[in-house]
Order: C-alpha cells, then structure tokens, then sequence
C-alpha cells in the first residue's frame, strides 16, 4: 500500500458516502508529475537551463525557420503569457542565446532566433534531456509506455479536447 492507497483507504473509512477513486488517478498523476519534472530539472540546470528556458530554446531548436519565429508564434507553441514571453526573450538575449531581429515581413515586429551559443546549447542540453527521459521510463515495458500514453492522451483530451 502506498500513500495514495492509505489516503483513499482513510476517505473510504470517514466518508463511504464518496466515491473517491478519482483522487487515487488524480493525486498519482500529481505526484508523478512533481517527481518527473524534479529529475528534469537537474538535467536542464547541468546546462544553465530552467524549465522556462528549455521551453523557448528548445521550441525554437524544433520549430523555427532559419531566420526566427515572432514573439506570437512562440506565444502559440509555448502557451505562456505573453508578458511571460517577453520576459523569458529578454532574459535568453542578456545570456547570448537568442537574438531579436527586425521581421523583414513587418517592420514593427522582431523575429526570434537562436544564436550559434543557444543553438550548440539546446542541442547539448536536448540530447542529455532525452536520456533523463528514457531513463525516467524505463521501469515501464514498451507495452506499458504505449498504453499509458494512450490512456494519459485520452485523460488529457476528456478535459483539455484538442483543437482542430
């Protein structure tokens, strides 16, 4: 039995007039979560990186063209606020990680890119990223990655439904 169990088990006892299951799902999920992004954590910070940072960096590595993406469409592959944004870009320019440049397509905005810093820091940062999570799974059989990735897909899409 384990602290989850004992939870639920105590709810079961006090209040058998609840079904209280979904806190067995949800409170896992939330554990695993915290335990998951802790391990991560200490890979990004092995390369200077915060959560925050690898998100922009490596959303840039992934998605942008040669020449940058624009704040906004940073914006749309991070969903972060977009003062969140600004201050994340400003923070990876003073680093020397990305640098802004004039949108030749609109002349008020700026297109964000990689330096030849970031790019070499990202792809170091992103390998070892890889290994943390292969290694953060491999207690499960490739059968039970597949399933719990279907099974997290499909409780994530009942209450977040993607859009098309």
């Amino acid at each position: 039995m384990d602290h989850i169990d004992r939870i639920v088990a105590q709810w079961n006892r006090e209040r058998p007039d609840l079904d209280v299951g979904p806190m067995a799902v949800i409170g896992r999920v939330t554990r695993l979560a915290a335990l998951l992004r802790a391990e991560m954590e200490k890979t990004w910070a092995l390369y200077g990186l915060n959560a925050a940072s690898f998100d922009v960096l490596a959303t840039l590595r992934r998605a942008a063209p040669e020449d940058g993406l624009t704040p906004g469409d940073l914006l749309t592959e991070t969903m972060v606020t977009s003062g969140t944004m600004t201050n994340r870009i400003d923070q990876l320019e003073k680093a020397g990680l990305v640098e802004r440049r004039r949108n030749p397509e609109d002349g008020r905005g700026y297109l964000i890119r990689l330096t030849s810093k970031g790019f070499a820091q990202i792809d170091a940062a992103v390998g070892e990223h890889v290994e943390t999570q292969k290694r953060l799974v491999a207690g499960l059989t490739p059968e039970q990655r597949t399933a719990f990735d279907a099974l997290t897909k499909a409780f994530h899409d009942s209450i977040d439904p993607p859009a098309d």
